[in-house]
């Protein structure tokens, strides 16, 4: 906490609000923005490599969060104060950094694949940042931090050869994604035989809203790497969508599909709630349809653009 102390008395508003706005490069819509871009315009197999990589460490993260059961900086020591803007997005249990996870793994993807000097520079040090960010801003621990580095770190570094190596074994990639798929089972599984915790304290009240989001996150994990399974096999047997394009066709290709899938992911979630009776299932099924519509239906349109790729 001595750390966390420390950044509490350097805080200033124009500082909290640049960290603030550091801080959401480590949420989803930013990796979703950034392995869509890779996967639609630039290379489709390391656009699933970067899949791989956030939706091996979410799952790790995730599970460590339940098994751990280790609460923010704030309920642990009542005197210590959070930038309030930071508090709506640090749900569920602290340990590791979700944020800190997602952004080294997207980022550090992108500096290990690329073979230029200053993005992957660029990479490294805006991931860095967003480690900062999260102490700075007070709702990690340098422990959730830095276990939340090594795991994204870990997968970019372990991931990579493996994923490299389907360009001439294309056929592995189905058994990395069916893993995926086990693991992210296994997950939803292990979140439905835990028993939720009840009670009226509020330790336990708050307990309950942890194994929610937790069992929330496994349906989604499950539900967005089926998706990623069937979107492969559509793609590599059927589809085989080009990423060749010219630079307009290539921003219509990221703004119209990014807001295609932003509103399967709004107008779904209303009508699958109901349908599946308020069960956490339906996030799945709303994060299956949503990569269907990223790997699926709108690539469709792709051959129009490279008509006019030089």
């Amino acid at each position: 906490m001595a750390l966390l102390y420390w950044f509490e008395s350097i805080r200033t508003p124009a500082l909290d609000a640049v960290m603030s706005v550091v801080t959401r490069l480590g949420e989803e819509t930013f990796f979703m923005l950034a392995a869509l871009f890779v996967f639609w315009c630039w290379d489709k197999r390391r656009g699933y490599y970067l899949l791989a990589v956030g939706f091996a460490g979410t799952l790790a993260s995730q599970w460590l969060k339940i098994a751990c059961e280790i609460p923010r900086p704030w309920v642990t020591d009542p005197e210590f104060t959070i930038v309030e803007s930071a508090r709506a997005a640090a749900t569920g249990y602290s340990f590791p950094s979700g944020h800190t996870q997602c952004a080294v793994g997207y980022l550090g993807g992108v500096a290990r694949f690329t073979d230029r000097l200053w993005p992957r520079v660029t990479c490294i040090v805006l991931a860095l940042l967003v480690a900062v960010s999260r102490m700075y801003l007070g709702v990690h621990t340098p422990a959730d931090v830095g276990v939340g580095l090594l795991i994204g770190a870990v997968l970019v570094l372990a991931l990579y050869p493996l994923m490299e190596s389907t360009l001439w074994f294309p056929n592995r990639m189905y058994w990395i994604i069916g893993a995926m798929l086990v693991l992210s089972g296994a997950f939803v599984i292990y979140m439905e035989l835990m028993p939720p915790p009840v009670g009226s304290a509020p330790e336990l009240m708050e307990a309950y809203q942890n194994w929610a989001e937790a069992r929330k996150n496994a349906y989604t994990l499950l539900g967005a790497v089926a998706g990623v399974l069937v979107a492969y096999a559509f793609d590599s047997k059927v589809l085989q969508f080009p990423t060749r394009a010219p630079w307009w066709g290539q921003v219509i290709k990221l703004a119209g599909g990014l807001a295609l899938v932003l509103v399967v992911r709004v107008l779904l979630k209303a009508p699958l709630t109901a349908l599946c009776g308020g069960h956490d299932a339906a996030h799945a099924l709303r994060y299956f349809l949503m990569v269907l519509t990223a790997g699926c239906i709108w690539p469709m349109t792709f051959r129009f653009f490279e008509k006019y790729a030089k």
